[in-house]
């Protein structure tokens, strides 16, 4: 569901505080272009990520689902020059529109897109030594959004910052629903992090031009 005010206010936000610039504007048209799902996240919420992403003082960023890139570009403009960011992305047609984007943006010396499931990618990384991350920002498919964070758990330190998005599912988040397992997932992941006493998190609702949604927010403790 979408609502005019909502996106006449959302459209208000993006023009005065959080305004696009030609490679953001690429990254969409060129992921539209390639028939990319429209789902990046709005511009304020992609400014949003990329302050909390400053705030943090993020060296350190992983992604799990990449799409087209277009958050990825917000997160690693907040980067520092030797920073690094791990984007981890499913589709491989999809990776390949983000790194085109990402190349546009200048910032593929700084991004490493990673093709595959995420959940074989993520055991690699930390094999690999990889983390600990500083900052985790989780898009991808909902139904293993409780194992995404158990991951980004084992990848993170005392101070990291874990942000899920597409929590509210419409408002659907508040009615089990066997038959979605996109609200399964969502419902698994709240009584997790619930649980969970290394984490101490929030979740808001939004409302704008992705319709009625929202995000959790979590700092891990210890």
């Amino acid at each position: 569901m979408t609502n005019p005010q909502w996106n006449a206010v959302d459209a208000y936000f993006t023009e005065t505080i959080a305004p696009a610039d030609e490679a953001l504007t690429a990254a969409l048209s060129a992921s539209a272009a390639a028939g990319l799902p429209e789902i990046a996240v709005a511009p304020n919420q992609g400014k949003l990520l990329q302050l909390l992403a400053h705030m943090q003082g993020a060296r350190n960023i992983l992604e799990i689902g990449t799409l087209g890139g277009y958050s990825t570009i917000w997160l690693a403009r907040a980067l520092p020059a030797d920073g690094r960011l791990i984007t981890l992305e499913y589709n491989p047609a999809h990776a390949d529109v983000a790194r085109a984007n990402l190349a546009h943006a200048g910032l593929d010396k700084l991004v490493e897109v990673r093709t595959g499931p995420a959940l074989d990618s993520l055991p690699q990384l930390e094999a690999e030594g990889a983390g600990p991350f500083d900052l985790v920002f989780i898009d991808a498919d909902k139904v293993n959004n409780p194992r995404y964070v158990e991951w980004a758990l084992k990848l993170s330190r005392p101070g990291t910052v874990i942000v899920v998005d597409n929590v509210v599912r419409g408002g659907r988040i508040t009615t089990p629903d066997p038959d979605d397992p996109a609200i399964t997932g969502t419902r698994e992941l709240f009584d997790l992090v619930a649980a969970e006493p290394r984490l101490d998190a929030t979740a808001i609702q939004t409302v704008g031009t992705k319709g009625h949604d929202g995000l959790l927010l979590a700092r891990v403790v210890r």
